[in-house]
Protein backbone atom coordinates (compact mmCIF):
# COMPACT_ATOMS: atom_id res chain seq x y z
CA UNK A 1 0.00 0.00 0.00
CA UNK A 2 1.46 3.37 -0.96
CA UNK A 3 -0.88 5.70 0.95
CA UNK A 4 0.36 6.97 4.32
CA UNK A 5 -1.44 5.80 7.43
CA UNK A 6 -1.12 9.21 9.02
CA UNK A 7 -0.43 12.64 7.58
CA UNK A 8 -0.12 15.56 10.00
CA UNK A 9 -0.12 19.25 9.12
CA UNK A 10 2.52 21.46 10.74
CA UNK A 11 0.67 24.08 12.80
CA UNK A 12 3.76 26.12 13.64
CA UNK A 13 5.25 29.12 11.89
CA UNK A 14 8.32 29.07 9.66
CA UNK A 15 10.28 30.61 12.55
CA UNK A 16 9.92 27.30 14.41
CA UNK A 17 12.06 25.53 11.82
CA UNK A 18 11.32 22.63 9.55
CA UNK A 19 9.20 19.89 11.09
CA UNK A 20 10.89 16.51 11.24
CA UNK A 21 10.35 14.02 8.44
CA UNK A 22 9.22 10.84 10.13
CA UNK A 23 9.83 7.53 8.43
CA UNK A 24 7.67 4.80 9.90
CA UNK A 25 9.14 2.04 7.74
CA UNK A 26 11.67 0.89 10.35
CA UNK A 27 9.96 -1.66 12.63
CA UNK A 28 12.57 -0.92 15.33
CA UNK A 29 11.46 2.70 15.70
CA UNK A 30 8.48 3.66 17.83
CA UNK A 31 6.85 6.98 16.91
CA UNK A 32 4.43 8.96 19.05
CA UNK A 33 2.58 12.18 18.20
CA UNK A 34 0.77 14.60 20.48
CA UNK A 35 -1.05 17.89 19.94
CA UNK A 36 -2.40 19.78 22.91
CA UNK A 37 -5.45 22.04 23.07
CA UNK A 38 -3.34 25.03 21.97
CA UNK A 39 -2.08 23.33 18.80
CA UNK A 40 1.41 22.71 20.19
CA UNK A 41 2.79 19.62 18.48
CA UNK A 42 5.23 17.04 19.81
CA UNK A 43 6.94 14.05 18.20
CA UNK A 44 8.55 11.22 20.19
CA UNK A 45 10.94 8.69 18.62
CA UNK A 46 12.37 5.61 20.31
CA UNK A 47 14.93 3.37 18.65
CA UNK A 48 14.52 -0.13 20.08
CA UNK A 49 18.00 -1.17 18.91
CA UNK A 50 19.98 1.72 20.44
CA UNK A 51 17.42 2.27 23.25
CA UNK A 52 17.65 6.02 22.60
CA UNK A 53 14.61 8.27 22.69
CA UNK A 54 14.16 11.84 21.57
CA UNK A 55 11.50 14.51 21.71
CA UNK A 56 10.91 17.37 19.29
CA UNK A 57 8.33 20.11 19.47
CA UNK A 58 7.28 23.00 17.31
CA UNK A 59 7.14 25.55 20.12
CA UNK A 60 10.70 24.76 21.18
CA UNK A 61 11.92 24.72 17.58
CA UNK A 62 11.58 21.59 15.47
CA UNK A 63 15.36 21.36 15.03
CA UNK A 64 15.91 21.16 18.78
CA UNK A 65 16.28 17.52 19.86
CA UNK A 66 15.82 16.59 23.51
CA UNK A 67 16.86 13.25 24.94
CA UNK A 68 14.18 11.32 26.81
CA UNK A 69 15.19 9.12 29.75
CA UNK A 70 12.75 7.04 31.72
CA UNK A 71 9.87 8.91 30.07
CA UNK A 72 11.12 12.34 31.10
CA UNK A 73 13.01 15.25 29.56
CA UNK A 74 14.98 17.00 32.27
CA UNK A 75 15.52 20.36 30.59
CA UNK A 76 11.92 20.94 29.48
CA UNK A 77 8.88 21.93 31.49
CA UNK A 78 5.94 20.02 30.06
CA UNK A 79 2.29 20.41 30.93
CA UNK A 80 0.37 17.66 32.70
CA UNK A 81 -1.15 16.28 29.49
CA UNK A 82 2.18 16.41 27.64
CA UNK A 83 3.95 14.64 30.50
CA UNK A 84 1.29 11.92 30.65
CA UNK A 85 1.54 11.39 26.87
CA UNK A 86 5.35 11.23 26.99
CA UNK A 87 5.27 8.70 29.82
CA UNK A 88 2.74 6.58 27.88
CA UNK A 89 4.99 6.66 24.80
CA UNK A 90 7.99 5.62 26.90
CA UNK A 91 6.07 2.76 28.49
CA UNK A 92 4.81 1.47 25.15
CA UNK A 93 8.14 1.82 23.35
CA UNK A 94 10.62 0.72 26.00
CA UNK A 95 8.83 -2.43 27.13
CA UNK A 96 10.27 -4.52 24.31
Amino acid sequence: MSDPLLKIRNRHTVACGDPPIINGDDPNVYIGYFENAFGEQWVFNFDRVTRKAELRGGDIGWNSVHEVRDGRVGELVLGRDESAWLQACWTAAART
